[in-house]
């Protein structure tokens, strides 16, 4: 008997996604059935494939979207995280299996009782972060308690960067996800974590310039800032008595003290609009944040209000983005600084046709196993095909086409509104991630935590 998946949005997280359903439709009997705002930018591959249909589906039309749901046996949806919860309603009501790459909304949560009344599994945070993130965790901290051991700390540090061999700018970084939530960054709320047992918070005017330093073996070094709440992960990992619990996201070093930049000027601000946007040259916008001067330039105004030299380094990070261009126009009506500095990036932070992402991942575990205090470092690297296959997409996609295919087939069975921490969700997918390259290497060393003699922290 045919089984239907219905795949709902197809933008760039989706490309291997589908093909995992795709390569899988014959042996699985599978028919995909793809629901998109815009059906015609689904590259043929996928369109024309005889075990797929592409249709147009715009989520506010009911009829239209009940309809889809209920011919189908599962429900992938890609959608951006606040649409969610108008297909899951859907799916509670019709009664299908429901999964997710976005974090848990207070909304989706609200629905546990009745999903699990009704035997069915919703699946959220089960992309890359949040996703491969948790399961590899989770994998390992059940492996030490389960010999025994106490967990004493957690950090884990995620970024989406640019590959070695298309880092060609002097920022180190390209867009591999969406801009706007790069732009963004920290502004959800005050960074909070703890440390050795003492809370730490950090305002966002101080986020980047408090960061941490990693290293990774053959991809040389990386900075690291603080995530919005990594306080929320204790009770899901039943971490509540661990010493250290942080979560940040990775750069390439410099990165976040050039990005500072920014932020002092106010151009990530994102609370109020610019009457005159429209039609504004790059140094217009530059020029917006400084103070007048009748004889000095937009370049010496900036160089004085952010006190770089001309042979600083941050100096040439600035210039290369063509700040003080006249003839570069935004063409924005009623933007915010936020959204015109995103127009000013992606022009020149946008990858080409050619050009690789590269996904890095970055655990830390101690613990305390037979009174002695040990650590396990493991990271992950993948890189991507091309701009059309990234590692963000395989990194985010196959995780949630392997999850699909699991409850599927009936061997994740736990009901309700869930993450994948459970044994019988991390298991079988880390084993199936690996043969695609998707894998940690774990490396033993020393333990360099809490001490309780001592007055730090």
């Amino acid at each position: 008997m045919v089984r239907t998946i219905l795949v709902i949005g197809a933008g760039k997280s989706t490309s291997y996604l589908l093909d995992y359903f795709l390569k899988k439709s014959n042996e699985e009997n599978l028919y995909i059935k793809i629901g998109d705002l815009r059906p015609e930018n689904i590259p043929d591959s996928v369109a024309k494939h005889p075990n797929c249909t592409v249709f147009g589906l715009d989520i506010f039309n009911e009829a239209e979207r009940k309809k889809a749901v209920a011919d189908a046996s599962i429900v992938v949806s890609m959608l951006p995280a606040s649409l969610h919860i108008n297909v899951a309603l859907d799916c509670v009501e019709f009664e299908k299996h429901f999964i997710t790459a976005s974090y848990v909304s207070d909304e989706l949560r609200a629905l546990d009782a009745e999903v699990k009344e009704k035997k069915l599994v919703f699946m959220n945070e089960i992309g890359l972060d949040p996703g491969i993130d948790h399961m590899s965790a989770m994998e390992v901290i059940d492996r030490i308690r389960d010999a025994g051991g106490k967990m004493l700390l957690f950090e884990s540090f995620t970024g989406g960067l640019v590959a070695p061999e298309s880092d060609t700018n002097l920022w180190n970084y390209k867009f591999t996800w969406n801009p706007r939530n790069v732009v963004l960054a920290g502004q959800g709320g005050t960074a909070k974590f703890i440390q050795e047992g003492t809370y730490k918070y950090i305002p966002y005017q101080k986020l980047f310039r408090r960061t941490e330093f990693l290293e990774v073996e053959d991809y040389g070094s990386f900075e690291v800032y603080a995530n919005r709440d990594s306080l929320k992960y204790r009770e899901a990992y039943g971490l509540q008595n661990a010493l250290t619990l942080y979560r940040g996201t990775m750069r390439r070093v410099g990165f976040s003290k050039a990005w500072q930049m920014f932020v002092i000027l106010g151009m990530t601000d994102d609370s109020y609009t610019l009457e005159n946007s429209e039609g504004m040259s790059y140094r217009e916008f530059v020029n917006l944040f400084l103070p007048y001067s009748p004889t000095d330039s937009v370049e010496l105004k900036l160089r004085h209000y952010l006190k770089i030299d001309q042979d600083d380094i941050m100096w040439g990070k600035l210039l290369e983005l063509n700040l003080f261009d006249s003839t570069k126009k935004i063409p924005l009506k009623n933007a915010t600084p936020a959204q015109m500095l995103q127009y000013i990036l992606e022009d020149s932070w946008t990858l080409k046709e050619h050009e690789k992402d590269m996904i890095v991942m970055y655990h830390k575990f101690g613990y305390e196993l037979n009174g002695e205090k040990k650590q396990i470092d493991a990271n992950m690297v993948v890189i991507g095909e091309n701009r059309a296959y990234t590692a963000m997409s395989k990194t985010v996609g196959l995780p949630v086409a392997m999850a699909t295919l699991q409850i599927l087939n009936g061997k994740i069975t736990t009901p309700g509104v869930q993450i994948p921490i459970q044994k019988e969700v991390y298991k079988p997918i880390l084993e199936e991630l690996k043969a695609h390259g998707i894998q940690f290497k774990e490396y033993e060393v020393p333990y360099l935590g809490y001490n309780p003699d001592s007055v730090a922290g």
